[in-house]
């Protein structure tokens, strides 16, 4: 399940070859990944100190906190890649990273496991 959980990173990193193969726009593959890896990693980071976090508030701010960051962060860099690159390199920073948050979003369900209320359903009662 470890695979599963970071197979957008897997993603972007492997579309690396077929960028240069094909000669698509480097700059905004670059930009586009560098951004999607950071703020991954920068979210792991934030959602262990949340689990860490004594305060179910603290908790909840730590995490809407960052992912809103995330959104920002991830929107700037697809904004730099058109301005400083170029439109094609916006079109391809943007590209890959709603791939990448596709495959995020999906694997998030998949190793999440079944929710409360199934899990619930399947235990055995105490009779």
């Amino acid at each position: 399940m470890v695979t599963l959980r970071y197979l957008d990173v897997c993603l972007v990193l492997a579309t690396a070859p077929f960028v240069l193969i094909a000669g698509l726009p480097l700059f905004g593959y670059l930009v586009g990944a560098c951004a999607w890896l950071l703020t991954r990693a920068g979210m792991v980071w934030m959602q262990e100190q949340a689990m860490r976090a004594p305060d179910p508030k603290l908790k909840a701010g730590l995490q809407v906190g960052g992912m809103m960051g995330r959104l920002w962060l991830i929107a700037l860099a697809v904004i730099l890649a058109r301005y400083a690159g170029g439109k094609e390199d916006g079109i391809m920073a943007a590209a890959l990273v709603l791939a990448a948050f596709t495959v995020y979003f999906v694997m998030s369900f998949v190793t999440r496991g079944a929710p409360p209320r199934a899990r619930a359903l399947r235990t055995p009662s105490a009779s």
